[in-house]
């Protein structure tokens, strides 16, 4: 199968398009400068030229692939127009894909976010089968603008594309890692402490990053249409347990962080609302669906990498 892939040198791509490669798939990749081209090539992919933005680009590159996995943003909107421009722009991005592919029956496969389904009304853990709630839920008043873009996507199907959504949590570990938990780290660094909210009972789900880009590549080979997959190793950590376990590794304790001091410049700041979410889900489905099966370390034991804190043997060695 020939592959476009969109955001194929970000974390995740970078994972995704050698393990298409090694499945046997041809790939070219979405670039946007001689760096991007380079780094694309070096994964063992060809190159096209181009950027996001460009709906014409895409749609023509998507014409002429057999499938699609995008895990691409907007992220250059966000400064200026915040998430609601993100969204606006990437809901144009899935619409320009719907015109390069209805009715051709091939697979468009889309990143989206585990947070995605209705989790406060849930009272359980999430399924594949938890649809993404609508942009505003009058029952809590919360916006989830970019929730529209994986409801497009899902509708797609009924216009003859094989579309789909990973729903990814927010640890995506790995050594090359750059997102929430190593800025988890970071504050714990600076400010010499661990929070975690409240008694810090909120689950956050985790899946390794090589675990993730196999679910993009069995989600494109053999997804059905309409459907959402979760990429989550099996059940969730308490928010407490994850802190913890940087406590112990950067030799800083564990503190809980009261609910009125969460968003105080002393500590979370803009990560209060995130660090609350409680985001409990189930694969079931989609390993059975799609048979695929988390293979490498879990998140505690992957902390151990080297990536996150530096191993005492590396340090004796840079010392010699």
């Amino acid at each position: 199968m020939h592959v476009l892939v969109t955001g194929g040198t970000g974390h995740i791509g970078s994972y995704i398009i050698p393990d298409l490669i090694a499945a046997g798939h041809e790939v070219t990749g979405l670039a946007r400068s001689d760096t991007s081209a380079a780094a694309v090539a070096a994964l063992g992919a060809k190159v096209v030229r181009g950027d996001i933005s460009d709906l014409d680009v895409l749609k023509a590159a998507a014409a002429e692939s057999d499938g699609v996995i995008h895990v691409a943003h907007r992220q250059d909107l966000l400064p200026s127009g915040g998430i609601d421009a993100v969204a606006a722009a990437e809901l144009q991005i899935m619409l320009a894909y719907g015109e390069a592919l209805a009715g051709t029956g091939k697979p468009l496969v889309v990143s989206g976010s585990i947070g995605s389904p209705a989790w406060e009304d849930l009272h359980r853990p999430a399924t594949e089968r938890d649809p993404a709630l609508p942009v505003r839920n009058e029952h809590k008043g919360t916006l989830r603008v970019r929730n529209d873009v994986e409801r497009t996507v899902i509708g797609l199907a009924e216009q003859g594309v094989r579309s789909s959504i990973v729903r990814i949590p927010p640890i995506a570990h790995s050594t090359t890692d750059a997102g929430f938990l190593p800025l988890l780290i970071g504050l714990a660094k600076e400010k010499g402490v661990i929070g975690y909210p409240g008694e810090g009972a909120n689950v956050w789900p985790a899946v390794h990053g090589r675990d993730l880009a196999s679910l993009f590549r069995l989600a494109l080979e053999k997804g059905p249409a309409g459907k959402y997959w979760h990429g989550v190793e099996d059940g969730g950590f308490r928010f407490r347990e994850i802190a913890e376990a940087i406590g112990s590794r950067l030799g800083v304790p564990a503190v809980s962080i009261p609910a009125d001091a969460l968003m105080l410049p002393g500590y979370f700041g803009f990560l209060a609302n995130l660090v609350t979410l409680d985001l409990p889900a189930s694969n079931l489905i989609t390993r059975q669906t799609l048979g695929w099966q988390p293979a490498e370390r879990g998140l505690f034991e992957d902390m151990d990498n080297g990536h996150y804190f530096p191993r005492q043997a590396d340090s004796r060695v840079a010392m010699a």
